[in-house]
């Protein structure tokens, strides 16, 4: 083999062993991709070969699920995470394994459908830091918090192409492993940069994972799907990862997204009815004059620009994903959307006055249950009407009002009421910027 992993290894042990500061943890960003496993599988062998007393440093191993990543791919690094855990225990290593989440009320269809939020494009890409930066970003905060600095291990490439190459000869400094991350006392060390993809491949097919099992799975993925990974997203500078990466089936970034394709042609024909709902999505960006209100947020009306979704737009939209979770939790067991999120996106509905359709009415009419949400459909209501006419004289006042409110609620739905006056805090400071300068969305 060309590559020098004696090398790599010898690295990573020196970086590990000899670090200025000893007592700041690993973040590795493992997104179960071929690049990410293989960071994952350099650092675990050559920790092994460190002597166990010298072990002191903690290894977080974070994997970010946006909620609305490919179900196949799911399946694939939940088996994945789980044996890594066990192994690492085996191991007796210094390994956590930690997944992030958006917040409830951050999640995708809660925002799209509840608030009407249009389906993301290169120009628009609301989704990227509520779904991936700021779960992840909370999670290395937290840990800096607690040891003072955190080093974030990425498995980025220059051979990736251009664009990742040049970001990284961009904020390398020569002679030094790390570089500076723009969260404060964060480093990034990128052990693999300088691997080429022929490189990465022949090493995994050579070299088994640590943790057990084969990577025939991951191949089989890459080949059926013609892929590549979704990397852990720390910043707004990654690229989307849609296109021939896998990321989100949601994703309306690009045109096409070849990896689902790839997939459904190889045999997982259960996934045709995301790509349809995809598509839809793809359609409404499209034509936002039969999808979208002409009149935005604030009350105004510009020519060439557009409010959030209309009512029946939201109600399709949900429609379309439940009768596909019907269809493919029959034979796949997966959930596109929790109910958790459908309690939400009925609160704002009440708050946007939509009172005609309810979510439950749609879920029962689908699934043929007879599941009743009147009392808390009542109580929205009462609440959103009650509040309009208290504010009569401030209506501004009302959107901040509900705002904290839909905060209180994510927390009971959530059941964890920490970290709510965190976010009462922030929301209201964020109320009087928007009050000093005024933005909405187009």
């Amino acid at each position: 083999m060309a590559l020098n992993i004696q090398h790599l290894e010898n690295e990573i042990i020196d970086q590990y062993l000899y670090d200025e500061n000893p007592t700041r943890p690993w973040i590795i960003g493992f997104s179960g991709g071929k690049d990410s496993t293989m960071l994952l599988q350099l650092v675990w062998n050559a920790l092994n070969k460190i002597d166990p007393i010298l072990q002191t440093r903690k290894i977080y191993i974070v994997c970010n699920d946006t909620l609305v990543e490919n179900p196949r791919i799911v399946k694939f690094i939940s088996k994945t995470l789980i044996k890594i855990q066990k192994a690492a225990v085996d191991y007796n290593f210094p390994i956590i394994v930690e997944q992030t989440a958006p917040k409830l009320e951050d999640s995708f269809w809660v925002r799209l459908i509840g608030l009407g939020y249009p389906a993301p494009n290169k120009f628009y890409r609301w989704c990227t830091e509520r779904l991936k930066i700021n779960p992840t970003t909370r999670l290395i905060t937290e840990k800096i918090s607690e040891n003072g600095e955190a080093i974030i291990l990425l498995g980025t490439r220059s051979d990736e192409s251009a664009n990742r190459a040049a970001s990284i000869k961009r904020h390398e400094v020569k002679g030094q492993r790390l570089r500076k991350h723009p969260l404060p006392n964060a480093y990034v060390y990128t052990p693999i940069k300088d691997v080429t993809t022929n490189e990465l491949w022949q090493y995994l097919n050579q070299v088994p994972p640590p943790w057990g099992g084969t990577h025939k799975e991951l191949v089989t993925l890459y080949r059926n799907a013609n892929s590549g990974d979704c990397p852990l997203v720390i910043d707004d500078t990654t690229p989307s990862c849609g296109n021939s990466r896998f990321g989100c089936w949601v994703c309306t970034v690009v045109n096409k997204d070849k990896s689902m394709e790839g997939l459904i042609d190889n045999g997982e024909e259960w996934m045709q009815p995301l790509a349809d709902i995809r598509n839809f999505l793809i359609e409404t960006r499209d034509n936002p004059e039969i999808y979208r209100e002409q009149r935005r947020r604030n009350g105004e009306i510009k020519e060439g620009t557009w409010g959030p979704y209309k009512f029946e737009t939201r109600v399709e939209i949900l429609k379309r994903i439940l009768k596909a979770q019907k269809i493919i939790q029959e034979t796949e067991g997966i959930e596109l959307i929790t109910h958790q999120e459908m309690v939400l996106i009925q609160y704002h509905w009440f708050r946007d006055c939509f009172f005609k359709i309810k979510v439950s009415d749609i879920y029962n009419s689908i699934f043929k249950t007879q599941i009743d949400m009147s009392k808390q459909e009542e109580k929205f209501k009462q609440e959103s009407e009650l509040l309009k006419e208290s504010c009569k004289q401030e209506p501004k006042d009302v959107e901040l009002i509900q705002d904290l409110l839909a905060l209180q609620k994510t927390k009971t739905l959530m059941i964890r009421k920490r970290g709510l006056q965190s976010d009462i805090d922030n929301r209201l400071n964020q109320f009087i910027e928007e009050l000093k300068n005024p933005v909405y969305m187009n």
